[in-house]
């Protein structure tokens, strides 16, 4: 088993995934993994950085894919015993969720979890129904309940309902609603859960970053929105905050 410490981040093979895992290779002490659902387009990411210089790794990962979860997390074990770094990088809220369930107990002490979500979550939440609001505001909310929040909301769009339901006119905002609350009902777990292993989990924007979906006229490179996702992975081990909240701009936002 390697000594090495690991970082992981998902959906990496473009845009700030890729800048994360450029600047966690020059920044993180150990192995870096760029992770992708297609195995040539993660290749080809891993070449583009060591011809920059860099030495990530690759594995794949279809987030979509239980299965393909699972080959991760076991080679993980096996190799390094745990994980220190898990960055995470999709849209899809169940998928998320999924990685999530079976890398986080991987997770060792002083470890830290970086779920990448977005500003519009919290003009999505404004857009939701007070009820809605209230329930995706509450520090009691299980996990249980978050996800039959989601599967509603998929189920409402379906019918063509969601506008009498309560939900906003956003998919992407409503998923990413889900990937902040998750996030801080992990961090809640964590606390009740692995107090004294002083894991810090955080939801963060990178901010409106120049992407495939984003489009050339937003304001940040790949690599400017990579900063606060990296600044969260690499906490200090002396650090206990911030923890379970919503970060941009490497500042604390309200929820």
């Amino acid at each position: 088993m390697s000594k090495a410490q690991v970082a992981v981040v998902t959906g990496s093979n473009k845009g700030i995934g890729l800048a994360i895992v450029r600047a966690l290779c020059k920044q993180f002490p150990g192995d870096v993994y760029l992770t992708s659902r297609d195995p040539g387009r993660g290749q080809a990411a891993v070449a583009q950085l060591q011809q920059e210089g860099l030495r990530p790794l690759f594995h794949q990962l279809d987030i979509d894919d239980l299965q393909s979860i699972r080959a991760l997390r076991d080679f993980l074990k096996e190799k390094y015993g745990g994980i220190n770094v898990l960055v995470t990088l999709k849209t899809n809220f169940f998928g998320t969720r999924n990685v999530c369930t079976e890398l986080l107990p991987l997770m060792k002490p002083y470890g830290r979890v970086v779920n990448v979500s977005s500003m519009v979550s919290s003009s999505a939440l404004r857009g939701c129904s007070q009820e809605l609001q209230q329930k995706f505001r509450s520090d009691t909310i299980t996990e249980d309940e978050l996800v039959q929040l989601m599967a509603k909301f998929v189920e409402d769009t379906r019918r063509s309902v969601h506008d009498k339901e309560g939900w906003p006119n956003t998919a992407y905002g409503v998923s990413k609603i889900g990937v902040t609350v998750l996030s801080r009902i992990q961090a809640r777990l964590l606390d009740e859960q692995r107090k004294g292993d002083h894991i810090l989990l955080n939801a963060c924007c990178p901010g409106w970053v120049r992407t495939d979906m984003a489009g050339p006229k937003a304001t940040k490179s790949p690599d400017e929105g990579a900063e606060t996702p990296v600044y969260l992975a690499l906490l200090p081990c002396s650090a206990d905050a911030p923890h379970g909240q919503f970060v941009s701009d490497k500042t604390v936002k309200p929820w």
